[in-house]
């Protein structure tokens, strides 16, 4: 069996939680355990946790970040444990059985889908008992600050009051404040056990900044204070 670390895009601090939880499904049976990653893309996470022992399931609906996910599992020998679904996120209900997934994954997905509390809902429904789902998002108040500091004040402002944390313009249809998202996790049935920053600092610093000292920076700040400016929010959240 292979045991391999998970080493994805993402923090530091993220990508323990995630190592965290294969292990933990380890430890309840799962000899290889089974991960769902909702809105995929080209295998950034689904990669990594193959090579790592997993049985991944990715739904993606674009051919060419498929065709990049294929090569990229072809390069690394784990082609035979990534089942690749060519489907929106909305289908996962047909594709994935109920209670089947040791880990669900929707990362950079509910700022661009349609209805955000169908997907929320479909993997809650898909998450097994005693598992667990992994949501990353844009964060709101991250937005707000970088066009501050940025100099467009107005825009900082016209964003931190609207609605949904977008502006004319915007390439996502939502951002997300903290409570916001522990709100919409709680509305599908999920218990919030985890809420961090990721990349609290990382789109933030100017000048050259040793790679080590800002991935331990990273890894102290993610779960601190610090984590309602961070440029993403890592949600981890179980069934209630």
């Amino acid at each position: 069996m292979k045991t391999e670390t998970v080493a994805a895009r993402g923090s530091g601090a993220v990508r323990r939680v995630l190592e965290a939880e294969i292990q933990a499904a380890r430890a309840r049976g799962a000899e290889q355990p089974r991960v769902v990653d909702v809105g995929g893309g080209s295998g950034g996470w689904a990669v990594p946790f193959a090579a790592a022992g997993c049985r991944v399931t990715v739904v993606e609906p674009s051919p060419n970040a498929l065709a990049t996910l294929q090569r990229r599992a072809e390069e690394e020998g784990v082609s035979e444990l990534i089942t690749v679904v060519a489907d929106d996120s909305d289908a996962l209900g047909r594709h994935v059985e109920a209670g089947s997934a040791d880990l669900v994954l929707a990362h950079g997905l509910l700022e661009i889908v349609d209805d955000p509390a169908a997907v929320l809902t479909a993997l809650a429904t898909a998450v097994a008992p005693g598992g667990a789902v992994s949501v990353l998002v844009a964060n709101r108040h991250a937005a707000v600050l970088n066009r501050a500091l940025a100099g467009r004040v107005d825009e900082a402002r016209r964003l931190l009051e609207s609605v949904d944390g977008v502006v004319p313009g915007d390439t996502v249809l939502r951002r997300y404040s903290a409570v916001g998202l522990h709100a919409d996790l709680e509305a599908a049935g999920l218990e919030v056990t985890l809420l961090q920053g990721d990349r609290v600092i990382s789109d933030l610093v100017a000048g050259d900044v040793r790679e080590d000292e800002l991935a331990e920076f990273e890894r102290a700040a993610a779960g601190s204070a610090l984590r309602d400016i961070a440029g993403r929010l890592h949600a981890v959240a179980r069934l209630a």
